[in-house]
């Protein structure tokens, strides 16, 4: 371990001290950090090229349309999409899932027909199925877990039949620290005629992502989780799919023609991105998927998975910590949560904080999942490319002080 330990002084919010400890920083399933590179990249885009796109045929104009369209391209590539056009910008990944629900859900989800996601999705792969299937009439399902807190497949089978019309599940789990079968499910939703609706947050920061190998018919995340600008993500879609839905909003850029009572509108992608984009943001994640290209997305997931294999036993083996999700590291992403005894696990948050170790503590967006878990919430750390062995080690010796601090497991209460 320690191929990336040198990748901390790209990070320059990371040289810094909290409550007198140097920072620590495990809640990167909630946000990540953004390298120089990014940051860099930004300024050079708003000091040099910043100007609206699409729009004007001056020479800023035309420099800042080169670098959108580049962005996309590097998206494009970066989740092997087939064409740039299938690569739609929005504000994050909840956007995209809605930008779905509200054009593809609303089109073709009629009363009696069945929605399937599963019981560990984030509210917002949740919500938008949860709403339309409300509104239309239409039955929404759950795909329960096992026993080891994985996503049931058999239970999946049974509940994917002909009245399916959209199977919505996340990648991998921000709770849970699952990689679910999304191939294998996309096998069973397109054998009964149903598209495969994927929430990548979790996925395209920390491994590799082929949407055509996974069989998405679409595929969400956000920017912020992978070193980039908040306020920018993607939807991958399925050129034919996307063709046929209707636009999510209406304004300037998504228009071919406009008269008094009717309009056209432009093509892919144009016909999702109406009014002012985010221009630096996708300027921000095109740099930040270079910082990962020049990684390689497979060293990505290798770190990871050293650190998952370094922290997890030794979480496992502390006394009174309770760990949701697969216990084995082989099937665990950088993502991990747990809880000591009685203790809320905010306050557990709040004395790591004393020790400039910053982790994540609630219900981490996922409330049907804590219901199945039967436990209000949870801490949650979760790794990335610039954690190391010592951030591991630090978090550890933590929550043990803390225990000994709370008398958890002693009978006694602080």
């Amino acid at each position: 371990m320690g191929t990336f330990n040198h990748l901390r002084q790209d990070f320059p919010i990371l040289d810094q001290q909290v409550n007198g400890e140097p920072l620590v920083y495990l809640d990167n399933a909630a946000t990540t950090q953004r390298p120089t590179l990014v940051l860099k990249q930004l300024m050079h885009f708003y000091q040099t090229d910043n100007a609206n796109v699409h729009r004007g045929v001056h020479t800023l104009a035309e420099r800042a349309t080169a670098d959108y369209e580049a962005a996309r391209q590097k998206v494009q590539h970066f989740i092997h999409a087939t064409k740039p056009e299938e690569v739609i910008f929005t504000k994050g990944c909840t956007d995209a899932l809605n930008l779905v629900a509200s054009t593809y859900g609303e089109q073709n989800i009629q009363a009696g027909d069945e929605i399937v996601i599963s019981v560990a999705e984030h509210h917002s792969n949740l919500i938008p199925w949860q709403q339309l299937a409300l509104k239309k009439g239409a039955t929404l399902k759950y795909i329960g877990l096992t026993p080891d807190q994985e996503l049931d497949l058999d239970q999946a089978k049974q509940l994917i039949t002909p009245r399916t019309k959209i199977v919505a599940v996340a990648h991998a789990s921000n709770v849970l620290g699952t990689v679910n079968p999304v191939r294998q499910l996309a096998e069973l939703a397109h054998a009964n005629g149903a598209v495969m609706v994927v929430d990548g947050a979790q996925a395209v920061p920390h491994m590799p992502v082929n949407v055509q190998d996974l069989g998405a018919d679409f595929y969400a995340f956000s920017g912020h989780k992978l070193m980039a600008p908040t306020g920018i993500g993607v939807l991958y879609g399925k050129a034919a799919l996307l063709e046929a839905m209707p636009p999510y909003q209406y304004g300037g850029e998504m228009i071919g023609e406009v008269h008094q009572q009717t309009s056209t509108w432009a093509p892919l992608p144009y016909k999702f991105e109406a009014g002012t984009q985010n221009i630096a943001g996708a300027v921000g994640l095109g740099a930040a998927i270079d910082y990962l290209n020049a990684l390689g997305m497979d060293q990505v997931a290798a770190h990871e998975k050293e650190l998952v294999n370094a922290l997890l036993p030794q979480l496992l083996a502390i006394p009174s910590v309770t760990v949701y999700g697969p216990q084995d590291p082989a099937k665990h992403t950088g993502v991990i949560a747990f809880n000591l005894g009685h203790l809320h696990p905010h306050d557990l948050a709040t004395a790591l904080d004393m020790e400039g170790i910053a982790i994540r503590a609630g219900h981490h967006c996922a409330q049907p999942l804590m219901e199945a878990l039967n436990v209000p919430a949870t801490a949650r750390a979760s790794l990335y490319i610039y954690n190391t062995q010592a951030d591991v080690d630090r978090l550890i010796t933590a929550i043990k002080k803390a225990k000994e601090f709370f008398r958890i497991g002693t009978g006694e209460t602080k």
